[in-house]
């Protein structure tokens, strides 16, 4: 397993409106029954994709314009409530790669930096002309630069905020604890065999 440094990311956008979206809206708590989190992508917003639907409307992320799309744009304190790590990884399972939102709940941000998935901040305005933008254009692409900090979309460009340690983690790789593990897999066996605790079992 090879570490991955992530400093760019580029794709069209997936816009979800809606302040306060917590983890069971994401991911309704019966899927948490799963032994793994193999499958989970096929019920996100399973509850309000069905609710939409029979209000006659289509949920953003049942939307097949927004098919594909790897930037999932959102709103204020996203992913608040439990903090289930089958929210984040149901959302990277469907094939998001990074969130830009007004802020998010620190447990699904935490979880969300585990998986590779930069969560980064951009101003109100800027998230809801996103948004705009993504609706009037869902086929356009949208560059998230880490190493720069800036959202470029269209003729627009804004900036965006990640805290530092997780924007080092992702630009110099760490943020993968099991590949930095493997990559020195002989350090951790050096130090396994040097615990009584664990070389006497």
């Amino acid at each position: 397993m090879a570490i991955e440094r992530i400093t760019r990311i580029a794709g069209r956008v997936l816009p979800l409106r809606g302040e306060n979206i917590d983890t069971d809206r994401i991911i309704p708590a019966r899927f948490l029954k799963a032994v793994s989190f193999e499958g989970l992508e096929d019920h996100l917003f399973e509850d309000d994709v069905r609710e939409a639907s029979a209000g006659g409307r289509q949920h953003a992320t049942a939307d097949p314009r927004y098919r594909g799309a790897s930037i999932l744009v959102v709103n204020t304190n996203f992913g608040c409530g439990s903090s289930r790590e089958h929210a984040p990884q149901a959302i990277r399972r469907r094939g998001v790669r990074a969130v830009v939102g007004e802020s998010f709940s620190e447990i699904f941000f935490g979880n969300s930096v585990a998986l590779g998935m930069p969560c980064v901040t951009a101003a109100k305005d800027h998230v809801i002309e996103l948004q705009q933008f993504a609706e009037a254009s869902p086929d356009a692409e949208v560059v998230l630069d880490l190493e720069r900090m800036t959202l470029t979309f269209g003729p627009r460009q804004c900036p965006v905020l990640l805290p530092g340690p997780a924007r080092e983690s992702f630009l110099a790789g760490t943020w993968d604890g099991t590949a930095l593990l493997l990559e020195r897999f002989e350090d951790v066996e050096r130090t396994a065999r040097a615990l009584p605790y664990v070389s006497g079992y």
